[in-house]
């Protein structure tokens, strides 16, 4: 049985429909992420699960048990929300064990579950101060602290690291990953940063105007995806469209090179117009396929650069190069590709798979 289940979940306000529908199961253990533009419903399905927003229909359960209804202190959750919202006169101690004093545990059960989590958290040196006298991302792990003391059946992350800077942000990232690691209870984080996505999940899932777009491990995603939206959305730099036409003998043609790929699930027809779907990193094959690039700009990131471009009758594109020289301005290079790296898209978006 699945540590959290949801059932067919909607959520109106009023008219307004926003989410639609939504089935997921989660099983125990599991780190699961919410990825998604803004407004796509994530944090507000988050908030359902919750119990801070009402569920207009559909059914909820944590450990077999229905919470539709459920106050969301008696649900087993912790939620750690993208501010860190410290009592700012209180110590970090009492911070963490704010929720224990309120509910009446004992005393000496209080110092131990905080110290525990202090431990873990590295936070122990600062268990005296006061919120004011700590770095953001040690703020943060005084949320994620007040959180784990609860030990609650399941953690809800609402994008936790969005005021934090870039470096803090890895840092941080890396902790919650150990922390899970750890901890080992399912937790539910959501996030508009796919890198973020890709780095803690043991699966994905994509939502995109209060529907799920494909649920899966972080590799598949990126590699097999159902449909133009999280090819493009899933990886960074993001995957290269081009306009392609099929020339009606199983090649297409596009960007000025006829590319004969393997063999579909589905014929086309000559004439049919398909986006031709690449990533920047299949473009530095040794051989294959030859398109020509002219340079833009060149991004040097050490070991790896990023070209910016155009191919065939002017289409952007974007290519990873390794162990080269870095182009310039104006530059021609030829990249090389192998066709069974193309992922193929009809005009409605969803993917031509291979047969």
């Amino acid at each position: 049985m699945a540590q959290l289940a949801l059932r067919d979940i909607r959520k109106s306000y009023g008219t307004v429909d926003v989410i639609h529908g939504v089935s997921l199961d989660v099983e125990k253990g599991e780190l699961v992420v919410f990825v998604g533009p803004s407004g796509c419903g994530k944090s507000t399905l988050l908030r359902m699960i919750a119990g801070l927003e009402d569920i207009t229909g559909g059914e909820l359960t944590i450990g077999g048990k229905r919470m539709n209804d459920i106050e969301p202190a008696d649900r087993g959750v912790a939620m750690v929300f993208q501010s860190y919202a410290l009592y700012p006169h209180m110590s970090v101690f009492d911070n963490m064990s704010f929720g224990l004093r309120m509910t009446r545990h004992p005393k000496p059960e209080i110092e131990k579950k905080v110290k525990h989590a202090a431990d873990i958290l590295q936070l122990t040196p600062y268990l005296d101060r006061k919120p004011s006298q700590l770095s953001g991302g040690q703020r943060q792990r005084v949320a994620i602290g007040r959180a784990i003391v609860r030990n609650p059946e399941v953690f809800l992350f609402d994008e936790p690291l969005s005021n934090l800077d870039a470096e803090l942000r890895v840092q941080t990232r890396v902790e919650i990953a150990k922390l899970h690691a750890a901890l080992g209870n399912t937790m539910v984080y959501v996030t508009h940063d796919q890198t973020e996505a890709m780095t803690l999940a043991d699966r994905i899932v994509v939502l995109r105007g209060g529907r799920v777009e494909q649920i899966g491990a972080p590799v598949s995603l990126y590699h097999d995806p159902d449909n133009l939206f999280v090819a493009g959305f899933i990886g960074s730099p993001r995957m290269n469209f081009l306009k392609a036409v099929a020339n009606g003998d199983g090649s297409l043609r596009v960007a000025g090179v006829d590319v004969r790929l393997p063999s579909l699930q589905r014929p086309m027809v000559a004439g049919e117009e398909v986006t031709f779907g690449i990533r920047p990193e299949h473009l530095d094959a040794a051989s294959g396929i030859e398109l020509s690039l002219t340079v833009d700009v060149s991004e040097e990131l050490g070991v790896t650069t990023y070209v910016y471009g155009t191919v065939g009758n002017g289409e952007a594109i974007i290519a990873e190069r390794r162990n080269h020289e870095t182009p310039r301005h104006g530059d021609k290079i030829t990249l090389r590709f192998d066709p069974a790296h193309v992922r193929l898209f009809d005009n409605s978006g969803v993917r031509i798979r291979a047969a």
